[in-house]
């Protein structure tokens, strides 16, 4: 390459840089926002945004009481998007989630009534409640970003987020999630206890009737689109692609990496779907951090996330109580980082 494609170049990547610093200033605003109403669990709120940056959908796993519900509708309120909240039950019907048509006995008319799936963020709560039929109605929806209804396809708003919770406390009356919908998650993001500080601000800012904060809008889902659109200016060399390839393949071959013990705990590994989601998440990360190229410390920082869910362990495994955690953090150790 010829000294002046070089200049070229580095003077691109340095407009970039410029641009992506300016685009992502509007998100520490939404944090500070968000963090008004909620204490602690930053990893979680970075996952939200990762998900939001990435267009990608997130699933969050905790017992109850963690603020998951929470966090969501704080961020929807900070970003001025509409929120809906939906209630998984073992009653639930798909037309309860994507809507109806509607009989008017005055005009003698059908009408389309939309339902609560159109929104810019979607809380499916507890979502591992609901039976298969309302699971692949809401599979359309993620992946394609439409519903049909009566024939006649209406796409959702943009951006349009689905962020489920799951108790994994609880499994009685529960239906396990379909791996091919688990897949369409980009993010599994576990929801752990606070700390006892975190704890007592909780209690100080959320025990008073009638005075509990609520996060006002500080951004508009227009900022949002239009971060995504610089999402691609955020450069991804050929180390850092390597090292996703890397991650990735050592979840199907183990000993390819020397990690032999582990082989037999592997029933199914990631697919190419983890390697673009690691990639994505990869470049939200270094976005929310003001920087245009992606380091190994943003493949490490949404690796877990990214390949807990589509890592599946052998009875063998769970028989030792291993999960796919502990798989996925001894592939991190083994892999070596360019």
């Amino acid at each position: 390459m010829s000294p002046t494609e070089n200049a070229r170049q580095g003077g691109a990547r340095e407009e970039s840089a410029t641009r992506i610093a300016e685009a992502s200033s509007f998100l520490r605003e939404v944090v500070t926002e968000v963090e008004r109403v909620l204490v602690g669990q930053r990893d979680l709120l970075d996952g939200l945004l990762i998900g939001l940056l990435a267009d990608g959908h997130v699933l969050l796993e905790g017992v109850p009481g963690l603020a998951k519900s929470l966090a969501v509708e704080a961020l929807a309120g900070a970003l001025g998007g509409t929120f809906r909240r939906i209630q998984f039950t073992p009653d639930l019907l798909p037309s309860d989630l994507l809507g109806t048509q509607v009989y008017n006995p005055k005009s003698g008319e059908w009408s389309l009534r939309e339902g609560p799936v159109f929104g810019n963020f979607i809380l499916a709560d507890e979502i591992n409640r609901a039976p298969a039929k309302v699971q692949s109605a809401l599979l359309e929806a993620m992946q394609e970003r439409q519903v049909t209804l009566a024939g006649e396809t209406r796409r959702l708003p943009d951006p349009f987020l689905v962020l489920a919770t799951q108790n994994p406390v609880e499994q009685e009356g529960t239906y396990t999630l379909p791996e091919a919908q688990v897949d369409r998650f980009m993010l599994k993001i576990v929801v752990d206890y606070p700390t006892r500080e975190e704890e007592d601000l909780i209690v100080t800012r959320m025990a008073n009737l009638g005075k509990k904060p609520r996060a006002k809008a500080v951004a508009s889902p227009a900022q949002v689109l239009g971060a995504r659109a610089l999402l691609d200016d955020v450069y991804v060399d050929e180390l850092a692609r390597r090292y996703v390839l890397d991650l990735v393949f050592a979840t199907r071959d183990p000993k390819a990496v020397g990690l032999d013990e582990i082989a037999p705990l592997i029933l199914y590994g990631a697919s190419p779907r983890a390697s673009i989601a690691m990639t994505l998440a990869a470049r939200a990360h270094a976005f929310l951090e003001g920087r245009a190229y992606v380091s190994p410390t943003d493949i490490q920082a949404v690796g877990l996330a990214v390949l807990r869910h589509r890592v599946i362990p052998t009875f063998e495994a769970e028989a030792k109580a291993i999960t796919s955690d502990d798989i996925v953090r001894r592939i991190f150790e083994a892999v070596a980082i360019p």
